[in-house]
């Protein structure tokens, strides 16, 4: 019987079946939907904090090197975009626009393009919110307040409150009382300490060896007007050179550079470049171990001349209205050529070495300003002689400022 109702029960139909089976199957697609959207929305949450971090570094760090590219001209610029001749920091001889330099304005009208992408433009509103609370020092030779002056007008244009004053023996100063933000410049031509050396009735080492006069450094100690800087800069940039190859000022014959190291003569004497290697390693030295804990080191890199028929003290000029091609760059600044203006190079080589293995950050604005051979007062400075290694203000140092600006974000960044 039990056999007999088993094959006499009616079998399902095959729509009841398919009924099911589709109902089945619309559950197991509805989990299977739920489990993944769940998923999607767990890495959702998580991955774009971890993607946009990996993404900044690999964009502040390799995607774009600044220092490679070219200059374009932009003729629709009409005034100066960040401040004109009426900053009152702006040295006489370096205010082209007020000594009525032919192409003063053509000057801000070319834009450094970087090779594969673009050099953000200072926004002076933004530094100053984001470095509130901050003092930056500029520590160097002319050349590093030529940064400097351009740095202050920028700021000033937007911040007019400003006070000013001479911080830890800077030569100049100032705060903007609103954002308590101060920058000063702290001249030093060589970084150490040095002064005239006259040879005295003792007979020491120097005066055995014939030496009269001349100029002692030394080597090991900075010089006064930045020695404290360290201790009250959250950020410093320094350079040195322009003095290390000056004849005029350090005559190897009449008034060479002496060296002492620990208080006594270095023996043998040796030449400039090597007395460069040993105030690097030393002034470097002393920086790290000075500086504020979480300060940015900063050092930039040779700041090139154009003199063309000869030296500054010999008739030498720049009276180019447009910048150099790039063959043109090479002939000025190769070493090979040992010309005028290889000075550039050649402190780049000691500072890279010297530089190696430190803290220091290098702001490189060498090649970008190798071709700006149209950016220097000239004749308009005012002087007996072409400067033809300063720069008009406003003009490429503001460039210069740009990739200041840039450097710092990523230095936030990567910290």
């Amino acid at each position: 019987m039990a056999t007999r109702d088993h094959y006499s029960r009616k079998p399902p139909t095959s729509a009841t079946t398919l009924s099911t089976s589709r109902l089945i199957l619309a559950l197991l697609c509805l989990a299977s939907l739920f489990i993944c959207f769940s998923l999607f929305k767990s890495d959702n949450v998580q991955s774009p904090v971890l993607n946009r971090s990996a993404m900044s570094k690999n964009i502040n760090y390799k995607k774009c090197n600044y220092t490679d590219g070219r200059w374009i001209y932009d003729p629709t610029v009409r005034s100066p975009p960040r401040y004109d001749h009426t900053c009152k920091e702006i040295y006489k001889g370096w205010n082209c626009l007020g000594s009525n330099k032919s192409n003063a304005l053509d000057i801000v009208k070319w834009r450094w393009k970087p090779d594969g992408c673009d050099l953000p433009q200072f926004d002076p509103l933004k530094f100053l919110q984001d470095f509130r609370d901050t003092n930056i020092g500029f520590v160097g030779d002319s050349l590093n307040r030529n940064m400097f002056v351009s740095l202050f007008c920028t700021l000033k244009r937007v911040s007019s409150e400003v006070k000013k004053w001479r911080p830890v023996g800077a030569d100049r100063g100032f705060t903007f009382i609103r954002y308590n933000l101060t920058m000063a410049y702290h001249r030093t031509n060589l970084l150490a300490r040095y002064g005239r050396w006259t040879a005295s009735n003792n007979a020491g080492v120097l005066e055995s060896l014939g030496y009269k006069e001349g100029y002692r450094v030394d080597v090991d100690i900075p010089e006064g007007t930045w020695a404290e800087a360290p201790n009250f800069h959250d950020i410093l940039i320094f350079n040195t050179g322009h003095w290390w190859w000056a004849p005029s000022k350090f005559d190897p014959i009449k008034s060479p550079m002496l060296f002492f190291e620990k208080g006594i003569p270095v023996m043998p004497p040796v030449p400039p470049h090597v007395g460069l290697d040993m105030v690097l390693s030393h002034m470097i030295s002393f920086v790290e171990k000075k500086a504020r804990p979480g300060a940015i080191l900063i050092f930039r890199t040779q700041s090139p001349r154009h003199f063309e028929g000869g030296d500054w003290d010999q008739g030498g000029s720049c009276s180019r209205l447009q910048p150099l091609a790039p063959q043109e760059v090479e002939e000025f600044f190769s070493l090979k050529n040992n010309g005028t203006n290889m000075e550039a190079r050649l402190v780049n080589q000691h500072l890279y070495k010297a530089l190696k293995g430190s803290v220091f950050h290098i702001l490189d604005i060498t090649r970008m300003s190798e071709y700006r051979a149209d950016a220097h007062p000239s004749a308009a400075g005012g002087k007996k002689h072409d400067d033809c290694m300063h720069w008009c203000l406003p003009g490429l140092t503001d460039t210069w400022n740009d990739l200041f600006m840039s450097h710092l974000n990523d230095f936030k960044v990567r910290n």
